[in-house]
């Protein structure tokens, strides 16, 4: 028996047997179960690679293989990306959008495995990115797949792509709570309280795979020692300023580069100055060197003067004021460097990015007030932990992620009010300059996320050229109005496209233009098309996006608009028909 058809018969027999939402439920389970155990090998993956190579590393010293590692790996993911896996890398995340907003939730079949490749290849080799967006891709691919598989319709492949996001980072963080919150917040926004049972499950089962195979060796964790103090609310209201500030710079320093840096068209060129210019950075600066999660421990345990090992600071390491000034450079440098990473061909994300880049903004936060105020001693590891959610929380505009992920990593909720305030602030602060998150501004630009507004959903399903109208009769601008009378005898529409000889439409003719003349019989030979034509109040052409076509409509009060490719004619498009279609596709969207 062939699989295909084994393969129906499962299918008929789940119907008969299995209710939808029952099977939904299973299908969730299982999801996260291997969204999981793929985090997992992935983790597992990027160690191996990176004791191998740390093997040649003398710690204790200054070292010139970190201008080598970095430059390595990027090379060795774009051979791979372009030669073996075929695909192009760019922001997992963003790609996800886009596949639910306009690719009905369809994602390649190569990004179930493509990105745990090509990230553990960067990131074992030093990039500056991190882990969270790959696996997250992962997850949700091997979602939007088992839902093609198993023929789920649009919504419930939406669903199972959340639940891949979740199980994702449930696993890869031990935070069940924060991989359900990610997946509503980030991946999907139109969420019932019906469709949270699904995510929870999947979340659950990351989680147990998780710890079953690490146990407590998870990403990223840390016992809180310092109490909350109520008289440190006034420092956490101003954390959370500099982190909104801290999350506009890394999200403009991160476009601004990247845009630059894929100037460069040639992609072994783009990778070689990109790698080059990430090795100097990283030589410089070593802690950015990876994801950055062994840095931000050793804030947390006070060993900051660590951060100097291996740089050529390190003589000045114990001068207060020079910590300030390497830490506020780490800032600086980091969202280059992960847009080098990027840029350049690598593959990862910004979560780990974004989480580094707060937790040295709090603790750099914690000297310099403790530096300006004497005899005040704000707790250190406190504000790096908070500064982690803040900045998370403005890069990702994700404040509920942000706040419960820094409370399940530090295993309870002492620290809950100041991650709530400087989360609330930070995101409040970035959205006065950023209105979209990172993830979302450039798809939300060229129109290609949507999913914040049905109607605009609907709009975007219609394609233009399916209700362009192209068999409207023509009429030359030379031709006289007895010609034009012979026409609307044949006609059953009352518009008139005026195209000359080379194609291109010169006006239009409508009933209404010669209703009071058309019965003058001395007027057939003396009157001429381009006497009596009119030039339409707009344009359109066909890959014009159905909201700019809407707009225009509005704009003109016109009915009717002609469609023009390359000064050619080509066509009508009528409100008429873009509405038949938009209640066509609102009823499957609503059923769907």
């Amino acid at each position: 028996m062939s699989s295909s058809k084994l393969l129906t018969r499962l299918l008929v027999w789940r119907i008969r047997t299995i209710s939808d939402n029952n099977f939904t439920l299973m299908v969730a389970g299982v999801i996260g179960l291997i969204a999981g155990l793929a985090a997992v090998v992935l983790k597992s993956t990027v160690h191996t690679i990176q004791a191998f190579l740390e093997r040649n590393i003398d710690i204790t010293g200054f070292n010139y293989l970190y201008l080598g590692y970095p430059l390595v790996g990027i090379l060795i993911t774009v051979v791979v990306a372009r030669y073996i896996l075929r695909e192009h890398l760019g922001h997992g995340i963003t790609q996800i959008l886009y596949a639910i907003s306009k690719n009905s939730s369809i994602l390649k079949r190569t990004q179930m495995y493509s990105r745990m490749i090509t990230s553990a290849i960067t990131v074992g080799f030093g990039g500056s990115v991190g882990l969270e967006a790959p696996i997250v891709v992962t997850g949700s691919a091997i979602g939007s797949n088992f839902g093609r598989l198993v023929h789920l319709d649009y919504k419930k492949r939406t669903l199972l792509i959340g639940c891949g996001a979740a199980g994702a980072i449930s696993a890869i963080f031990n935070s069940p709570i924060a991989g359900v919150i990610f997946a509503i917040e980030v991946i999907m926004t139109e969420v019932k309280i019906s469709k949270f049972i699904p995510i929870l499950i999947a979340s659950v089962c990351g989680q147990l795979v998780s710890i079953s195979l690490l146990g407590e060796d998870i990403l990223f964790s840390f016992r809180l020692t310092d109490p909350f103090k109520a008289s440190d609310a006034p420092y956490y209201l101003l954390l959370g300023m500099f982190c909104g500030i801290i999350s506009l710079y890394f999200t403009r320093a991160m476009y601004k580069v990247e845009a630059a840096i894929k100037t460069i068209k040639e992609s072994f060129s783009r990778a070689l100055i990109g790698g080059l210019g990430l090795a100097i950075i990283i030589f410089t600066f070593p802690p950015i060197y990876g994801e950055g999660y062994e840095s931000i421990k050793d804030l947390l345990a006070g060993r900051q003067l660590d951060l100097f090992d291996r740089t050529i600071f390190e003589p000045l390491e114990t001068n207060q004021i020079m910590l300030m000034v390497f830490l506020f450079a780490i800032l600086m440098v980091k969202p280059v460097a992960t847009a080098l990473t990027i840029g350049a061909g690598g593959s990862g994300g910004i979560f780990a990015p974004s989480l580094f880049m707060g937790g040295v903004a709090g603790f750099f936060f914690t000297q310099v007030i403790n530096t300006l105020i004497p005899g005040l001693s704000i707790s250190a590891s406190n504000f790096t932990l908070v500064g982690m959610c803040g900045v998370l929380s403005g890069v990702l505009h994700a404040p509920l992620t942000g706040i419960f992920l820094i409370a399940e990593i530090t295993s309870g909720y002492v620290l809950f009010v100041p991650l709530m305030l400087v989360s609330a602030i930070s995101y409040s602060t970035i959205s006065y300059f950023e209105k979209h998150s990172i993830y979302t501004k450039k798809l939300i630009e060229k129109g290609d996320l949507i999913q914040y507004d049905r109607d605009r959903i609907v709009l975007s399903l219609i394609d233009l050229k399916k209700v362009m109208e192209t068999d409207l009769l023509l009429i030359k601008p030379e031709a006289t109005l007895g010609e034009m009378v012979e026409l609307v005898k044949k006609s059953k529409r009352n518009i008139f496209p005026v195209v000359n000889d080379k194609g291109e439409l010169e006006g239009i003719v409508t009933l209404d233009d010669i209703r009071e003349i058309m019965f003058d019989n001395d007027k057939y030979e003396d009157v001429i098309v381009k006497a009596i034509m009119q030039v339409p109040p707009a344009h359109v052409t066909p890959q014009e996006k159905m909201q700019s076509v809407m707009n225009k409509f509005e704009l003109t009060q016109a009915w009717n608009l002609p469609v023009i490719e390359d000064g050619k004619y080509l066509g009508f498009v009528s409100k008429s028909r873009i509405f038949n279609a938009y209640r066509t596709k609102l009823i499957r969207h609503t059923k769907e």
